[in-house]
């Protein structure tokens, strides 16, 4: 059975960093497309960061650009998001997911999705 369990999500302050980690298990992921997405209440699922199975390539949303790093432990099948410069507005369920195939920033072509973690900016 094929499950991605995300950690590492709580209530931290605004311009504080917070590492989320996500571990799969039930396939080798190591060639698939791994991807962070978020969705904050009353919102809709947005992309933040992909990693590619190949060749190290990563991708990142404007929002994320120059705070959050994504990367992956192949030899642990885990990957990562370490957010840093938090602001309210990351505030929303961080949500880990993997494909085979398909456009990275798109919810739909993925294939198998975790169940969330929260994260909460606040002072």
């Amino acid at each position: 059975q094929v499950q991605l369990v995300e950690s590492g999500g709580r209530l931290v302050q605004p311009g504080g960093s917070l590492r989320l980690s996500c571990a799969a298990s039930g396939h080798n992921f190591n060639t698939w497309t791994m991807a962070w997405f978020r969705q904050a209440p009353g919102k809709e699922r947005e992309y933040v960061a992909a990693s590619g199975g190949i060749g190290d390539i990563t991708e990142y949303a404007d929002s994320a650009k120059g705070r959050f790093t994504i990367s992956r432990d192949s030899t642990r099948n885990t990957v990562y998001l370490q957010m840093n410069i938090l602001k309210p507005e990351d505030t929303a369920v961080y949500y880990c997911a993997a494909q085979n195939v398909g456009t990275w920033s798109r919810v739909d072509d993925y294939t198998y999705w975790g169940q969330g973690t929260p994260v909460t900016v606040s002072s």
